[in-house]
């Protein structure tokens, strides 16, 4: 993780699908990935200068190295209907919601006005490439990556977030001031979830190439020093108990259309008489019971496959787009067996056990175990190429090839 490629603008390197967790990375000031989990992650911030050695090392040689995402191009994203952009401006603070022609949003020599967009590593390699560094975190936490641009003193005032993020400066600089106050309540008179009474305790000035980790409910608030401020945060989604098993619960409720013996209707045969014909008869509620202990589904293993599906989900902007020209199965065959076959940018894939999940669904369900150990690998590594498939007309492999949710890579 310590080689970089030196250009104008930064092209970040891709992550090699082995990542080095004992070793030492830049990334972390010459700490391991293993060492950061164990000593920082979900408990305290930590600060590196010169997380991506390429910026400093050019500032040595007295060069300049610019973000691989441009001005002009953040804007041109922004005025897409699939990007998720939102506008923050100060002074006094204002909240717009995206997609926006770019005559709407501020010149870079304006003041107090910050572009945020959302999930930009499905919309820029460069994006995800740096989310590729972070895959010794599982990808079930994932959440995107999200990019700032701000005009000087832009920001989006003193917050807290309920997830672990990594700030990463890419272009100008930003002042950081953080804060592990116990008061996280928010000024209600503000259009943005801002805090009433923010204290700092710590501030630094990050500099291109300088990252910032901050574990959830850490107050901070980063104010744009310099015109074209660009931040890159790398978000991890913590959901709620509430929230897991809710989804867990439904797609379990879905998955008894699967068992065939439910559908046999209630009987009451030893029904007696009663006295009391307002209350839900016993009788039901013991069949119920015998039911419920059957399906068990009180075990931890039922529940886990739609929690897994829910969390494969892709992003609500998501949109797939199958091939203009598909390939018939044979030809589909015959191109990986020489070209890797990887995720669409918007695609999500998550793995319990040999199991498969992508955007939400069971993707090696009732698959041959070459289909499934092919799935298996695209989760892992996220490509696949192969000679191993003998037939691909009906499989959950070339479906998802058209419906856009697997693309050849170039």
């Amino acid at each position: 993780m310590s080689s970089f490629y030196l250009s104008k603008p930064y092209q970040p390197p891709q992550a090699p699908q082995k990542l080095p967790l004992n070793e030492s990375w830049a990334l972390f000031g010459g700490m391991s990935p293993e060492q950061f989990m164990k000593r920082f992650w979900h408990k305290k911030p930590l600060l590196v200068r010169g997380a991506i050695p390429a910026f400093a090392l050019c500032s040595q040689n007295e060069e300049s190295i610019e973000s691989p995402i441009s001005y002009e191009q953040l804007v041109h994203f922004a005025a897409q209907e699939e990007v998720e952009s939102r506008l923050i401006q100060s002074k006094p603070w204002r909240f717009d919601q995206g997609p926006f022609q770019k005559k709407s949003l501020p010149k870079l020599d304006m003041r107090d006005w910050t572009l945020l967009l959302q999930g930009m590593e499905a919309h820029h390699p460069a994006a995800a490439k740096v989310l590729s560094w972070f895959r010794f975190i599982p990808d079930a936490r994932l959440d995107d990556l999200m990019i700032s641009i701000a005009g000087i003193g832009g920001g989006v005032g003193p917050h807290f977030d309920s997830y672990d993020v990594f700030l990463i400066q890419m272009s100008g600089r930003r002042q950081w001031r953080i804060s592990q106050q116990k008061d996280l309540s928010l000024d209600t008179k503000l259009p943005l979830k801002i805090l009433q009474n923010f204290q700092c305790e710590q501030e630094w000035v990050l500099e291109p190439g300088d990252m910032l980790y901050l574990p959830p409910h850490v107050a901070h608030d980063g104010i744009a020093l310099d015109a074209g401020c660009q931040t890159w945060s790398v978000g991890f989604r913590s959901p709620s108990f509430k929230e897991l098993l809710q989804e867990g619960l439904w797609r379990l409720a879905e998955s008894l259309e699967d068992i065939p013996e439910l559908e046999r209707k209630f009987a009451d045969p030893k029904q007696g008489s009663t006295a009391s014909p307002e209350q839900l008869p016993q009788e039901l509620i013991k069949q119920l019971r015998e039911q419920l202990a059957s399906l068990n589904l009180n075990q931890i293993d039922r529940f886990l496959p739609g929690i897994t599906a829910y969390l494969s989900e892709p992003k609500q902007q998501a949109f797939f787009d199958g091939p203009m020209q598909p390939l018939s199965p044979s030809q589909f065959l015959k191109k990986l067996a020489n070209t890797s076959l990887i995720p669409s940018p918007q695609s999500r894939i998550l793995s319990l056990g040999k199991q498969v999940f992508c955007n939400g669904d069971n993707v090696t369900k009732d698959q041959t175990i070459e289909i499934i150990s092919a799935w298996n690998a695209l989760s892992s590594t996220k490509r696949l190429q192969t000679n191993r498939l003998k037939n691909s007309s009906k499989t959950s492999l070339y479906e998802a090839y058209l419906a856009g949710w697997l693309i050849f890579k170039d």
